[in-house]
């Protein structure tokens, strides 16, 4: 019998859905069916930003869910994220107050800085103009008071690299519960993911399969001989290697789609597992970053004049 790898366990004792809907890049009008179909297969993590503008849309779901006694609120795992505009400590409690708001929610499971960026306040898109220096400490002592508030049952990071980890996590009250980052087999996150265990941050990867649906970034994850060579073997789909191989690497997953069937596919990875001669294969694998967040990244503006410096040379 496969190890099923239903959860993981955060440094605050609660418990993370090994698998969750990722809602990045879903159209309005999709989002909510598409929350709607993930929670109805058994999904129970909802991963969303208000970066993504699509959270009314799913707070309108999760209350039809809930007064349908569908689910209970709490029997899901909602996770958002604190934008780049919104990191001066004094926006931090309005910000998770505007996504309560929008969801329909009293708390979320989880509030993540979503980026190690700060823009000025109310700024829209990705202006290099926009790009301020961040104050880190102090926008994670606003995210400390909304966990101490229980607005957020706990709090974390995402796309921080290794250093700027360490760096929070010598001066953090409450030490993050996540690290939020990028993880597929082509871009397995080797250092990161060891730094994390040994400090007892979970981590979360998103995009794992490469996410092919974004026409902006060339990924052939899903299309490497390994995996693919995988998938016939098992008589899986390669999406559902990628995300079985994230489960066996101990992170959990955040496959993205709003197609009804691929959501309930990407879900059939709990009743069997990669074999170990078929799973060191992938240690194989070239690596190559795909989402190099080169928007925020200029010479002259901002914090990070690189991308090296942005990912601290993790690239």
């Amino acid at each position: 019998m496969a190890n099923e790898i239903l959860y993981f366990e955060l440094n605050t004792g609660a418990k993370i859905p090994s698998v969750g809907l990722g809602t990045w890049q879903s159209e309005p009008g999709l989002v909510g069916q598409a929350v709607e179909a993930a929670i109805k297969s058994g999904y129970r993590h909802i991963d969303c930003a208000r970066a993504y503008n699509n959270e009314k849309e799913i707070g309108l779901v999760l209350k039809k869910l809930f007064d349908d006694g569908v689910v209970k609120r709490e029997e899901l795992f909602i996770t958002s994220k604190l934008w780049c505009n919104d990191h001066a400590p004094e926006d931090v409690l309005a910000a998770l107050d505007k996504t309560l708001e929008e969801l329909q929610l009293g708390y979320v499971d989880l509030f993540l800085i979503h980026w190690p960026v700060r823009m000025k306040k109310g700024a829209v898109g990705f202006l290099p103009e926009n790009l301020i220096a961040t104050d880190i400490p102090s926008t994670w002592k606003a995210m400390e008071s909304l966990y101490d508030s229980g607005k957020a049952r706990a709090i974390g990071v995402s796309n921080f690299s290794t250093k700027k980890l360490g760096d929070l996590l010598d001066i953090a009250r409450i030490p993050p519960a996540v690290n939020q980052v990028e993880c597929h087999p082509s871009w397995q996150q080797a250092k990161l993911r060891e730094f994390c265990k040994s400090k007892g941050v979970h981590l979360t990867g998103y995009s794992p399969l490469g996410s092919p649906g974004s026409t902006w970034l060339k990924s052939e994850v899903l299309k490497h001989p390994v995996l693919v060579a995988t998938a016939e073997k098992l008589g899986k789909t390669a999406a559902q290697v990628a995300i079985r191989w994230g489960l066996q690497m101990g992170h959990s997953v955040l496959p993205k789609s709003t197609t009804e069937s691929r959501i309930k596919e990407n879900f059939d990875v709990f009743s069997w597992s990669i074999p170990n001669d078929l799973f060191v294969k992938f240690s194989e694998i070239e690596q190559a970053r795909l989402l190099k967040g080169t928007g925020f990244v200029h010479e002259t503006l901002g914090q990070y004049k690189t991308v090296e410096e942005l990912w601290d040379g993790e690239i």
